[in-house]
C-alpha cells in the first residue's frame, strides 16, 4: 500500500504557505496554483481580482509514513489565521481564504476533526472558518510563482510575511522539519 497522498491547502498567499510546507520532512512536492473557482485556466491577475472565485492554494504531495496528515494539518493551521474570513493580514479577498480541498473522504474526516479540536480548545478567540471542500480543478500558477520564497528571499513581502511564518514552523515543529 502506498503512503503517497496529495492534499490541496489554501491559507492566504501561496508564496508563504508553499515555503512553510516545503521545509517539512515527507513533503515530496508542492505546487502553487488556483482552485475552488468557476473560470477555467485562470491567470494570476484574474485570480487577484477576486472575480474567478479561486483561492491561491498549494497542492502538496507527501509521504504519510514520514509526516502524517494530522501533523501536516497542524502545521497548516499554525501557519495562518483560520478564523478570518477571506483575509490573511493585509491580503483581503476570497482568493486569500482559508480552505482545505480534500482529495479523499479520509482527508475530509481528518480535517473536520482537526477543526473541531481547534475550536474545542479555543486556540483562537473566534471559531475556525476554514472552508472544507472536495478538490476540483487545480491550475498550477505561472512558473515565477513556483518556489517563489526560495527564489526571492529579499522580496519585501517574503521578508515581512514569509520569514516569520517559516521561522514559527521551524520553532514549533522542529522535529517535522527536514534536515
Amino acid at each position: 500500500m502506498s503512503n503517497q497522498q496529495t492534499i490541496t491547502l489554501a491559507g492566504g498567499c501561496f508564496w508563504c504557505l508553499e515555503a512553510v510546507l516545503r521545509q517539512l520532512a515527507g513533503v515530496e512536492k508542492s505546487v502553487s496554483g488556483y482552485t475552488g473557482g468557476h473560470v477555467a485556466n485562470p491567470g494570476y491577475k484574474q485570480v487577484c481580482s477576486g472575480a474567478t472565485g479561486h483561492a491561491e492554494a498549494v497542492q502538496v504531495s507527501f509521504d504519510s509514513a514520514v509526516i502524517s496528515l494530522r501533523d501536516l494539518l497542524a502545521v497548516f493551521f499554525a501557519s495562518h489565521d483560520p478564523t478570518t474570513l477571506n483575509r490573511q493580514g493585509n491580503d483581503v479577498g476570497t482568493q486569500y481564504r482559508s480552505a482545505i480541498f480534500y482529495h479523499t473522504e479520509e482527508q475530509r474526516a481528518a480535517a473536520r476533526q482537526a477543526i473541531a479540536e481547534l475550536d474545542a480548545a479555543r486556540h483562537w478567540p473566534h471559531p475556525v472558518v476554514t472552508e472544507l471542500t472536495a478538490v476540483g480543478a487545480f491550475y498550477p500558477a505561472e512558473g515565477y510563482h513556483q518556489d517563489y520564497f526560495a527564489n526571492n528571499p529579499d522580496q519585501p513581502y517574503c521578508q515581512i510575511v514569509g520569514v516569520p511564518k517559516v521561522a514559527k514552523v521551524r520553532r514549533e515543529f522542529a522535529r517535522k522539519v527536514a534536515s
